[in-house]
């Protein structure tokens, strides 16, 4: 399950809604072994095409190195479909490299709507997985009511 904040999806919709009709592409970083995003990085696709997205490397590079330094990991890979449903296509699971990461999509194919769908790819195999959006990380994983009644 991907746990994330809210101004975090605002933010992935916001830069697929600003470059529709090309895909928009980015990561989200957070402490490594956390699995919780915490900093939005929006990137160029280098394709700049409406069925196709690309790093570009030397920003990938950059983005990386800033990670390493900051003990951070890639936690989100998104990016949008502009035209068909938020499913990864056969490039995109080919392209699928980071195992540990949740990958993303945002389809902007209703200008009124988004529909946002996350998934896990490993060795090819594409798992959906639930979103749960929250807040504010502090309390997301506590549940419903996890403090006893009192008498």
């Amino acid at each position: 399950m991907l746990v994330i904040r809210r101004d975090l999806v605002d933010a992935m919709v916001a830069h697929a809604r600003r470059d529709h009709p090309d895909e928009a592409c980015g990561v989200i970083a957070g402490p490594e072994g956390s699995d919780r995003p915490e900093r939005f990085v929006e990137m160029d696709n280098a394709e700049r095409s409406p069925t196709f997205y690309r790093f570009d490397s030397m920003e990938q590079l950059r983005v990386h190195r800033e990670m390493t330094a900051n003990d951070e990991e890639t936690i989100v890979v998104y990016h949008s479909h502009t035209a068909t449903e938020a499913y990864p296509s056969r490039t995109d699971v080919s392209y699928a490299s980071e195992p540990q990461a949740h990958y993303v999509l945002i389809s902007t194919r209703d200008p009124e709507r988004h529909e946002l769908r996350s998934y896990r790819i490993v060795d090819g195999v594409v798992t959906e997985e639930p979103v749960e959006i929250v807040e504010s990380y502090m309390f997301a994983h506590t549940g419903a009511d996890d403090t006893p009644d009192c008498p």
